[in-house]
């Protein structure tokens, strides 16, 4: 009867992400239409409906497929990105508190790429490859963190080690702000995210790595399902836990560096998304990021879409509103009786 037990608990998971999963994509569905439709300029919901159709005037067809479509497939992609990269970094350092924005990585990416811009680097395509080095850089500083003793058995001095840190790489980029005049604006961007001016150009520099982080996500989900059961437990299984680690490591650094290099350091939605997963469909990593897609998407626009609607014809940086949503969900887990395990 004992044994019969874990495989409920599987099945029934299983039937919960298959019974959530249509639900989350119709919602995030709902939230690509309405960012299509609302914005911070003049052309509003019904006019942004007649372009959509093909009718309505030209203005309004141009901001529709050149503004907010681009925009709007980009949040589309950074929602994802940062969503699986979070979850993949909160079972690697088995800690419900690592989220890249917490811990620096974000941090690092934004800071590489400014100094990039300080040195005159101006490629789209470079700028990925210095962000995702930035990010790996954040990545190894929190895994470090993780080996200090008492830091997994204590994940809130984890967030406290990358609150320094992140603390640490935004002075320095103001520093670079100071420095170089002519570059703060661009450089300013990298500091509070944002979708805004963003093309579909800078999206294409970062297929070939989200693609890779795609392949090697993939093939990590069934070790990282084991190595939350233990390194005795994966390593009886037939995996290598330490190699796990290292090439988790390098994914979560292709997408939180990819999603950095297109909307600057957006927090809140590697924490908040892996954590709704969790609660709905389980822990099993394999279930949590085919949910963190959809979740991830709905909580990147729905914050885009708000940060266009609060001040117009302004705009808010889209970061501010996603900590606005992320935070209750941190303070939620930090004043929980018991983190929950990972």
């Amino acid at each position: 009867m004992a044994d019969s037990a874990p495989a409920t608990r599987k099945v029934t998971g299983r039937l919960a992400l298959w019974k959530v999963m249509p639900l989350a994509c119709a919602i995030a569905l709902l939230t690509c239409l309405a960012s299509l439709l609302w914005g911070a300029g003049q052309v509003g919901p019904m006019q942004a409906l007649k372009a959509l159709m093909g009718q309505g005037s030209e203005e309004a067809r141009f901001v529709v497929s050149e503004l907010r479509a681009p925009r709007t497939l980009i949040g589309i992609v950074v929602g994802m990105m940062l969503a699986c990269g979070g979850a993949l970094m909160q079972v690697v350092a088995r800690n419900p508190l690592a989220e890249p924005g917490l811990l620096g990585v974000s941090a690092g990416a934004s800071f590489a790429v400014a100094v990039a811009l300080l040195l005159g680097i101006e490629a789209a395509g470079m700028h990925v490859i210095v962000a995702q080095s930035g990010a790996l850089l954040g990545c190894l500083f929190v895994m470090s963190t993780v080996r200090v003793r008492g830091a997994r058995q204590d994940p809130v001095r984890l967030v406290l080690a990358g609150a320094a840190l992140s603390s640490l790489l935004v002075a320095l980029t103001s520093l670079v702000l100071l420095i170089d005049q002519r570059a703060a604006d661009e450089i300013r961007f990298w500091v509070v995210g944002s979708l805004a001016g963003r093309s579909l150009s800078a999206l294409y520099h970062c297929l070939p790595s989200l693609l890779l982080a795609v392949v090697l996500t993939l093939w990590l989900a069934r070790p990282l399902a084991a190595l939350v059961l233990g390194e005795q437990v994966a390593s009886g299984l037939g995996h290598r836990p330490e190699r796990v680690r290292q090439v988790t490591i390098l994914v979560v650094a292709l997408l939180v560096g990819a999603a950095t290099a297109l909307a600057g350091p957006v927090a809140f939605v590697g924490l908040a998304v892996p954590y709704v997963a969790r609660a709905l469909c389980g822990a099993d990593i394999r279930r949590t990021l085919w949910l963190c897609l959809p979740l991830g998407v709905t909580m990147l626009l729905t914050a885009d879409v708000i940060s266009r609607l609060v001040v117009p014809p302004s705009e808010l940086p889209l970061g501010v509103l996603t900590t606005l949503l992320g935070a209750p969900v941190l303070i939620a887990v930090v004043r929980a009786r018991r983190l929950p395990t990972l």
